[in-house]
């Protein structure tokens, strides 16, 4: 054979063993690294700094109300530990919001026909009493605009109710969901949660939200009313500001809600009025139990007037309108230009103090993060975590951000970053220890993940969904999708349901106590572990269709 044909022979055979070879590594996933594994496991398990990590998030400066002080509090808090940990590159990035808003002082109570304490809290960005007020209750359900006209001059420093009672019914069932087995999982197609890191808990006033989720028979198929007045407070800016405007100028001395969920003390709700200053101040507002705002109903058919008293003081944190993500770094060795990201959103509601939602998702990211620099593994790219700011109002941090790092959605022009972000895994599914996770929308993730999971499924983690593309549509619910969004891996972990969506999801019940301590340390231990995996991997992970730029 000529030596020329000879050396073409080679090339071709070369070539072909390349492609099997990554033919046959498509099909098997990766080789990981078990002495690793082994090393991130008994720092996640036996070291966990986790719950102290939550402890300050929870119960040192919850709740953290987007741009609030406490919110800024938590943030110093958090970089400080970072670097104390060695990660570089510590610092906020600001984007433009509005105001900040906390709770500092909130009492009610009923003082006639017969005196009762009255739990509760007040809704976010609505103003306080300036000092306490005792006015008669009313009862003026308002159900659409056209009964705006029915109250006009009727509410005037009263104390008012504007939701009809709500419909509760004896507990058949309980609060938390059992968790699925592992059969049951893999039955399940992966989904212990839901996709993208968050099981399917819908915004608050929606008919998805105001179903039931405990199964407790309420009347109308489980669930409460939905009216435009429920939409008003919770996600519905334009209604919002129609049924504030339209209370603002009838003057009530404090506005009542039973929240949009639970009953037995549990309360659940959010929004009131708005942190953007042009949008109209409503009164002050007021979430009570469920059973208490009935039972104040109930005297006014009956022709009683209930005497309430109300004394809330909040704080708006005015100063600095721009919010912030908090973002820290282990910088990469040989390709620290390419990116691995970490994280989830930092603020929280304010009826707890925000444990769950998502106190959760990032004390266990900066456990990974503390994890991989405690172990001192070199890897190759960068690993960035991000504790996301605005996720409850829209997700509107992480958002900012991948459209400033990234590509803006609207002309998708990519920046330097874009083809550099490898991944980025969230996790905002509540206290639940992950069960599977998603592969955004790739097959070839899906193999590749497999192989990461296989060493670790004693903790678990069996399962990986999500290997069918569908495209993101806008963000919503949670971070990730700010990713998937613009064309980059945004990967979430399906978890245990526990009691998120029944009892802590948005509720006065979001507190410390209900963080299961070995599922966030499991947690912990697979997001270390995912992380290390993608910075150490030969080629970055294959990445999901780019979108075409939004049509105008």
């Amino acid at each position: 054979m000529p030596l020329l044909r000879f050396k073409q022979a080679a090339v071709m055979v070369a070539a072909l063993l390349l492609l099997s070879s990554a033919i046959a590594q498509e099909q098997a996933g990766d080789k990981v690294d078990l002495d690793t594994l082994t090393q991130i496991k008994s720092e996640a398990l036996q070291h966990s700094q986790v719950m102290e990590n939550l402890f300050y998030l929870s119960e040192v400066y919850g709740p953290r109300v987007n741009n609030s002080r406490n919110h800024r509090a938590a943030a110093e808090w958090a970089m400080k530990q970072m670097k104390e940990w060695g990660m570089q590159n510590v610092h906020l990035e600001k984007w433009p919001f509005g105001y900040g808003w906390q709770i500092k002082k909130y009492y009610g109570a009923m003082e006639a026909p017969a005196y009762a304490a009255l739990n509760g809290f007040p809704l976010a960005w609505t103003p306080g009493t300036n000092g306490p007020v005792t006015a008669d209750a009313i009862w003026a359900p308002i159900h659409s605009k056209e009964d705006f006209a029915k109250y006009h001059g009727k509410l005037k420093g009263k104390i008012v109710l504007i939701f009809d009672p709500a419909p509760l019914t004896l507990h058949t069932k309980a609060d938390a969901q059992p968790s699925p087995t592992d059969e049951e999982i893999l039955a399940r197609g992966g989904r212990g949660g839901g996709e993208g890191g968050r099981r399917p808990v819908a915004a608050p006033g929606s008919p998805e939200a105001n179903r039931d989720p405990s199964g407790r028979g309420r009347p109308g198929e489980g669930t409460w009313e939905f009216t435009p007045t429920s939409q008003a407070l919770s996600g519905n800016k334009a209604l919002r500001n129609e049924l504030n405007a339209f209370l603002k100028e009838e003057a009530p001395a404090v506005v009542l809600t039973p929240g949009y969920n639970g009953d037995g003390g549990t309360i659940f709700s959010t929004y009131g009025g708005s942190e953007n200053p042009k949008d109209p101040i409503p009164p002050p507002m007021v979430a009570i139990g469920a059973e208490q705002y009935n039972r104040v109903v109930r005297l006014l058919q009956h022709n009683i007037t209930p005497r309430l008293t109300f004394d809330v003081q909040v704080e708006y944190q005015k100063a600095d309108q721009d919010a912030f993500n908090v973002i820290g770094e282990i910088p990469g060795t040989t390709k620290k230009d390419e990116v691995v990201m970490l994280g989830g959103h930092f603020d929280s509601w304010q009826g707890g103090t925000g444990a769950t939602d998502n106190g959760t998702g990032s004390s266990v990211a900066m456990e990974a993060v503390r994890i991989l620099t405690t172990l001192h593994k070199p890897m190759a790219r960068t690993v960035r975590v991000a504790l996301w700011g605005g996720e409850e109002e829209g997700v509107y941090g992480s958002t900012a951000y991948v459209q400033q790092h990234f590509a803006p959605r609207d002309t998708m022009k990519k920046t330097p970053e874009y083809d550099k972000l490898d991944v980025y895994f969230n996790d905002d599914g509540g206290s639940g220890r992950f069960r599977g996770v998603s592969a955004g929308g790739s097959p070839q993730i899906g193999v590749i993940f497999k192989s990461w999971i296989e060493p670790i499924k004693d903790q678990h983690i069996i399962a990986v969904s999500g290997t069918e593309f569908r495209p993101t549509p806008s963000p919503g619910g949670t971070d990730s999708t700010a990713f998937s969004w613009i064309g980059l891996n945004g990967i979430g972990f399906q978890q245990d349901t526990l009691e998120y969506g029944t009892r802590t999801h948005h509720s006065n019940a979001d507190l410390y106590d209900r963080v299961q301590k070995d599922d966030v340390m499991q947690g912990s231990m697979i997001e270390a572990w995912f992380a290390y995996n993608a910075a150490t991997r030969a080629e970055m992970l294959p990445r999901i269709p780019t979108p075409e730029p939004l049509k105008k």
